[in-house]
């Protein structure tokens, strides 16, 4: 069985930001860094080299296919903002409207800036989607 990309690292959260170019999505990133920890309750730390986590749960596909992921998540890309936020299944769906300006992956939304969103939107479907997690796989 193939070993998963994305795993917990030692790097540096704060120096991976600040090497961010864009100042808006630097700022984001530090803006969602206190956003999802309150949510979670846990510290941000870096998943592979560019997606910032908090939390985690252990997931075990039918295929056999096991890891641990981030509960939430982000990654300050060049072409966006990748919050991964959401879980593709329960409540979470209906709130997607309400969201704002977004454009959407199979289990990520893509913003340009934080601003495009109604943060308080953004925070039920990460709860909803946090929910749906520990209930699937259990608590962390």
């Amino acid at each position: 069985m193939a070993e998963n990309k994305t795993k917990e690292t030692s790097e540096n959260v704060l120096a991976f930001i600040n090497a961010v170019p864009d100042l808006q999505k630097r700022q984001d990133s530090f803006d969602l860094i206190t956003w999802m920890g309150e949510i979670t309750g846990s510290p941000a730390i870096m998943w592979g080299p560019s997606i910032i986590g908090f939390g985690k749960y252990h997931y075990k596909y039918a295929s056999g296919h096991e890891g641990d992921a981030p509960l939430l998540g982000f990654s300050p890309r060049k072409a966006a903002i990748s919050l991964y936020i959401y879980n593709c299944e329960g409540e979470e769906t209906a709130l997607l409207s309400k969201l704002g300006k977004f454009k959407m992956g199979k289990a990520c939304i893509y913003i340009k800036r934080l601003s495009d969103i109604d943060l308080s939107i953004a925070k039920q479907i990460a709860e909803e989607s946090i929910k749906s997690v520990q209930d699937r796989y259990g608590n962390a």
